[in-house]
């Protein structure tokens, strides 16, 4: 069996106290059940918080001072087949060497 994927997403909100990501239910992010993949799901959440944590600076790969995650944590109450999921990044506790950051994604109606 081969199986492939592909996520895209788009931030559409950015300050300095919140990211907001927007990322459509789509074939590249189901699993074979046909719903959305966790890893997709967790993969969104983690890259709207590390937006948030970097700042409003651009992002390069391999880039000194590049937040990494040391600890992800997650809880699923649900799933879904179809439409869009929301992910809101807001930040718990901002340190010079460790910042927290929660984020909250939701399906269609919250």
């Amino acid at each position: 069996m081969k199986v492939s994927g592909q996520i895209e997403f788009s931030i559409v909100e950015q300050s300095a106290e919140r990211v907001v990501g927007e990322m459509p239910v789509q074939a590249g992010i189901l699993n074979p059940s046909g719903i959305a993949h966790a890893g997709a799901m967790l993969g969104f959440a983690d890259v709207c918080a590390t937006v948030l944590t970097f700042g409003g600076t651009t992002m390069a790969p391999g880039q000194s001072g590049f937040p990494l995650a040391i600890n992800l944590n997650a809880a699923r109450l649900g799933n879904q087949k179809d439409g869009t999921f929301t992910a809101t990044s807001v930040c718990v506790k901002r340190g010079k060497r460790l910042s927290v950051v929660r984020t909250t994604v939701a399906g269609e109606g919250g």
